[in-house]
């Protein structure tokens, strides 16, 4: 916990603050300001109503980029650390509240389609509008947002666009950074800045990516203008594969990448993995997916290939509409999270996850190295009930690793995160590094993996830190997140 540098006291912040927006803007019940200093990275200790950290001295609920920015403004000229956040759907500490006297700045109520232009296929929304509701909006059109998060019944697009964050249909889309247009943001000292929306530019560095990705450690994200694409689900095609290892799914999925097809949907799970999304037929094997979509004639063509790849590793074939049926259920919503809280409080048990980067070369290396090495040096390994990894998202070059782990809890609730969730990270992240690969693939780097960050970044670490230098030289922007705070 860090002390706050502002010479206002608690009480006098939250009574300056009525004078920049209206009082029923300010929320200062003490059960919201709990839950507003955490993030689900704590979700154990939350709810156990376990909250240890600094609590914020309010919650702003803006309706305008103008209150943001005389928010920020004021934030700013009284050294407040600020905190920004919209769907509340972050997994990394990036939420938390790691200062006293913090204030939360939240843009939820920023909810405004703004324009949904299906002749230059791009719509433009305020920071919290639900990526369900513009989706549901674009599909009544014929169109899709081709972003798909797990989150997405809850995620907004602000955090959306401050984490990176990536959908399950990225191989063919892109991630956040590759659907960005444009946007709107506004910087601490309350200077609104927006970035035109054009096709591409050649006009100097893509300053786009100064605001993409910042975690609310640079500035906050008021608009988004995004690029939207045709929606053909009647063309999609669905595959699944049961192969014998990890190196052979890894194989597969390379070869169909990199010979230049693009499925929307290409995974591989490790069988622990697998055992807890496919137990009904995965029959303790690798399993494989791949889904086609698009115009018919690239569907086919995309799905013959994978056919043909396939066919040249020893598999089974999985009906396809299994695979269909499983993706239909996916993502997470409220009933889910509801669902997640009933398990840790009734079995002291949960599951976390950490999704790293690497080169093709050396993903089932990593894979092998992080499985050895919780099970050999982890010293609470004996209360692991599930250790697996998946691959979800591949590229040209290389794929991820989605590191997945489930343990029964024999501790103190407020001993779990020390005991448990903070050290399996850690050997995920430093096996990834070794690697060469990234500590952090699409979650943000938030506050538990700012540690190494610098390691991240090596000998351009100082171009990142000039951008906190220059953008925030105060340091009001969510401390400890991204920038490590000894750096």
């Amino acid at each position: 916990m860090a002390q706050s540098l502002s010479k206002l006291t608690r009480e006098d912040i939250v009574a300056r603050l009525t004078d920049v927006v209206p009082a029923e803007r300010v929320v200062t019940d003490a059960e919201q300001l709990k839950h507003a200093s955490v993030d689900r990275f704590k979700k154990y200790q939350s709810v156990h109503d376990i909250f240890d950290g600094p609590l914020p001295a309010a919650i702003v609920n803006a309706r305008s980029t103008e209150e943001i920015a005389k928010v920020l403004a004021f934030a700013n000229e009284h050294q407040i650390n600020v905190v920004a956040r919209t769907g509340r759907t972050g997994t990394e500490g990036g939420l938390e509240t790691a200062v006293e006297d913090t204030l939360v700045l939240d843009g939820s109520g920023l909810d405004e389609i703004i324009k949904i232009d299906a002749e230059n296929m791009q719509a433009t929304v305020q920071c919290g509008v639900p990526l369900q509701v513009l989706e549901d909006a674009l599909r009544a059109q014929g169109l899709t947002t081709g972003h798909s998060p797990q989150s997405k019944p809850l995620a907004q697009y602000g955090g959306l666009v401050s984490t990176r964050s990536i959908g399950q249909f990225s191989t063919l889309y892109g991630a956040i950074e590759d659907m960005v247009v444009g946007l709107e943001a506004v910087f601490p000292d309350g200077t609104v800045t927006r970035i035109k929306n054009v096709p591409r530019r050649a006009a100097g560095p893509d300053i786009r990516h100064i605001v993409i990705g910042n975690e609310g450690a640079l500035c906050y994200i008021t608009e988004v203008t995004v690029k939207i694409f045709k929606y053909q689900p009647e063309n999609n095609e669905f595959h699944g594969f049961l192969v014998d290892d990890i190196a052979t799914g890894i194989k597969v999925i390379r070869e169909v990448v990199t010979n230049g097809f693009k499925p929307s949907v290409v995974r591989v799970y490790s069988p622990e993995d697998a055992r807890q999304h496919f137990a009904h037929f995965y029959d303790g094997k690798v399993v494989v997916v791949f889904v086609a979509e698009g115009p018919q004639g690239i569907v086919r063509a995309t799905s013959e290939e994978i056919e043909r790849v396939i066919g040249r590793y020893p598999h089974d074939k999985v009906d396809p509409k299994l695979i269909e049926n499983w993706f239909d259920n996916l993502n997470w919503g409220v009933d889910k999270i509801e669902a997640e809280k009933q398990v840790m409080l009734e079995q002291a048990e949960l599951g976390y996850t950490t999704e790293v980067s690497v080169d093709w070369s050396r993903t089932v290396e990593l894979y092998e190295n992080v499985i050895r090495r919780i099970r050999t040096e982890f010293p609470a390994a004996d209360d692991l009930v599930m250790l697996g990894a998946h691959s979800s998202h591949s590229y040209q070059t290389g794929t991820n690793l989605y590191f997945v782990y489930d343990y029964k809890i024999n501790c103190d609730p407020r001993d779990e995160i020390n005991k448990y969730h903070i050290p399996l990270n850690a050997i995920i992240v430093e096996e990834a590094l070794k690697a060469g690969g990234s500590m952090v693939h699409h979650h943000g780097i938030g506050k538990y993996r700012a540690p190494w960050t610098t390691q991240e970044h090596g000998s351009a670490y100082p171009i990142l830190a000039k951008l906190k230098e220059t953008f925030d030289p105060n340091g009001i922007m969510n401390k400890g997140t991204i920038f490590p705070t000894d750096a």
